[in-house]
């Protein structure tokens, strides 16, 4: 069964194609170590809440966009082998400064329970 990893974060507006960058280099070490699949979405439609909301919760500034991305694994051991040998790796550890405040990421892993791809 497929295995999720989850991120969600914001993003000042100037460092947007910083941020794509980022992604598109990330996408290759993920599909490297065995990921099946990414998505990075900025955010064009995230309303602010009044107890709860995506900008609430990364405590998005002004000037900051809400990215919602994910990465699908095969199955959970492809996942932790693949985080394991990233964080070992010399090239991921050289790799840019991050476009955004890494204190306000969220990010967790997810066991599929209902799926549908219209692929």
């Amino acid at each position: 069964m497929a295995y999720v990893d989850g991120f969600l974060l914001a993003v000042p507006n100037a460092r947007r194609d910083d941020y794509i960058r980022m992604a598109q280099d990330a996408v290759q070490h993920f599909r490297k170590h065995g990921a099946i699949a990414m998505q990075e979405n900025w955010g064009d439609d995230v309303p602010d809440g009044e107890v709860t909301s995506f900008p609430m919760a990364t405590k998005k500034k002004e000037d900051e966009t809400v990215v919602f991305a994910w990465i699908i694994w095969p199955d959970k051991e492809t996942r932790d082998a693949a985080w394991k040998a990233m964080m070992a790796d010399p090239e991921m550890q050289a790799g840019p400064e991050m476009p955004f405040d890494g204190k306000r990421m969220m990010w967790g892993g997810f066991t599929e329970i209902v799926s549908f791809r219209a692929d």
